[in-house]
């Protein structure tokens, strides 16, 4: 069946319209006009995939990666990086807006490479192949590379093989200096690794959260910081727009005094922060980030940061000192009801709030809309390539 694309919608697919009934389309872009078929039939939408395409986009691009049409890892590799630029942009505005949030972004910091930036893969091997998943399926699509990744983690996944690994998940880390992390998940018995570490600069192996091999962490070096990273730890996968980020934390925290971050992870934003601020106090629930957290105080020397490993949701009662400033950067589901309404309780006066969720981002802005005036908002392409956006807002008490 022929359709015509006429947008985008806010997770990069394009959007058609069959009998009035709205169509998501992936790998298409608007202006293509393409046969479907109907992947999915419900009450008031379907999904289709393209079968050919009659006529192109104007803004259509031949993809660099030649897995680009099934992978499901991608959604932008198609069109010029100035039109996925702008698609965000307005992605993110149109999403405050139906939030009725009175605010319109200006700027989205480019990363300084559209490609070959990311620091971490999380793969699949299913009977022996190893790859990603295709667009909303379990069906693997093998890959020898991937055009996101750092060249040390494309040098490595054809070697995987050698594991001998038939079923599981493989997530791979390096770092500034192309050293290598690997985590495996599998019940399959492990075959000699030798070869990979004769090869590779591997530093650690770890087996369904087993240390077999080396060290459990990663050393990262971001302007001029060094953190160490365990394994099962959050960390930017851009180092570019990273070190971005944290120019923006360490600008905005030039006033603050007294500043809690929730959701710390290995105390990144803390350590930058602590360079202006008086005190810093980061949480985080996971333990083996607090660990990784309390080496990264001693690694960079800022002993006016301290970290306490809790619930956010419960540690916001129990601190009594006053705080000026609070860095929020949750997860993709956003801050907790309950941590808004602490927060807006005791009347923080600055909040900078770090998000990879537009949707979740304006659900909360929302809710603290009501209390705080937005001073700034800008957008950072940490995702180069895919719908992904990381989102740098800051807050002022009213």
């Amino acid at each position: 069946m022929e359709i015509e694309v006429v947008k985008f919608d806010n997770l990069g697919r394009g959007i058609g319209y069959l009998n009035n009934k709205i169509v998501f389309i992936p790998k298409s872009i608007p202006g293509d006009i393409l046969n479907v078929e109907l992947t999915l039939e419900k009450k008031n939408f379907c999904e289709a995939k393209i079968t050919n395409i009659i006529k192109p986009s104007k803004l259509r691009q031949t993809a660099i990666c030649p897995y680009f049409s099934k992978c499901g890892g991608c959604d932008l590799l198609n069109i010029s990086l100035t039109e996925s630029l702008e698609y965000k942009l307005q992605k993110v505005n149109d999403i405050l807006k139906n939030n009725q949030i009175d605010y319109e972004i200006k700027e989205i910091i480019k990363s300084p490479e559209r490609y070959n930036y990311r620091n971490k893969v999380s793969l699949k091997i299913i009977n022996g192949q190893i790859g990603f998943y295709e667009s909303g399926s379990h069906q693997l699509v093998e890959i020898n590379k991937c055009f996101l990744c750092q060249n040390s983690l494309n040098k490595i996944i054809p070697d995987l093989k050698d594991l001998g690994i038939n079923n599981g998940n493989i997530t791979i880390r390096s770092n500034y200096k192309e050293e290598i992390l690997i985590i495996i998940e599998t019940s399959n018995k492990i075959e000699d690794y030798t070869n990979l570490i004769t090869n590779h600069k591997i530093v650690g192996l770890i087996l369904n959260n087993e240390l077999i091999y080396g060290d459990d962490f990663l050393i990262a070096n971001i302007n001029n910081y060094l953190f160490k990273i365990s394994y099962d730890s959050f960390f930017q996968v851009n180092p570019f727009i990273c070190a971005k980020l944290f120019d923006l934390v360490q600008e905005y925290t030039k006033d603050s005094s007294k500043v809690l971050d929730l959701y710390c992870g290995v105390g990144t934003l803390s350590i930058v922060a602590a360079q202006n601020a008086k005190e810093v106090l980061g949480v985080e629930i996971v333990a083996n980030a607090i660990l990784a957290a309390n080496v990264n105080k001693l690694l960079n020397n800022t002993p006016n940061v301290n970290f306490v490993c809790a619930d956010t949701k419960k540690v916001l009662d129990k601190i009594n000192a006053s705080y000026d400033t609070i860095i929020l950067d949750p997860p993709r589901s956003g801050v907790n009801e309950q941590v808004l309404t602490q927060i807006i309780k005791n009347k923080i006066s600055h909040l900078i709030y770090i998000s990879c969720d537009p949707q979740t981002l304006g659900r909360d802005l929302k809710i603290l809309s009501k209390n705080y005036i937005i001073e700034e908002i800008k957008l950072l392409d940490m995702f180069p390539n895919t719908h992904h956006v990381e989102s740098f807002c800051v807050l002022k008490l009213l």
